[in-house]
């Protein structure tokens, strides 16, 4: 009890990207980012903070995501890294591998692919493993 960080994710969006955007290239990102176009590159949340990566049902990601907290109802044609806690909402398709701690999955959610519980181990060394 004592002692204990505040691990609550980013509650506001500081960055948005809008439906008829298409960015090509990586994104490093912290605090919240929501995506409602397409981004064709890596999404990494650089911050020591909890960030927030919300992808809406009109969003698309082509590429690897890695965050702390996520919440997706887009495509991503990717493996998901999350270090805390995933939602998959029901339109969310994920096609790859997800690791997760945390994961809520909604009716009508899509993974094709792995389902890999960290319990707490780091994502980025977890995918680095293989």
């Amino acid at each position: 009890m004592f002692f204990k960080k505040n691990q609550k994710p980013q509650n506001r969006i500081d960055t948005l990207i809008g439906a008829t955007t298409v960015i090509e290239g990586d994104i490093e990102f912290s605090g919240g980012l929501r995506i409602d176009g397409t981004v064709r590159g890596h999404i990494t949340e650089i911050s020591v903070q909890p960030g927030m990566l919300i992808l809406s049902e009109q969003g698309h990601v082509d590429g690897t995501i890695n965050v702390s907290h996520a919440m997706i109802n887009g495509v991503v044609n990717g493996p998901v890294n999350v270090s805390e806690y995933v939602e998959l909402q029901s339109k969310a398709k994920v096609i790859g591998d997800l690791r997760y701690k945390t994961l809520e999955m909604f009716v009508g959610a899509v993974v094709e692919g792995k389902l890999i519980h960290t319990g707490g181990t780091s994502t980025v060394a977890a995918a680095e493993d293989d």
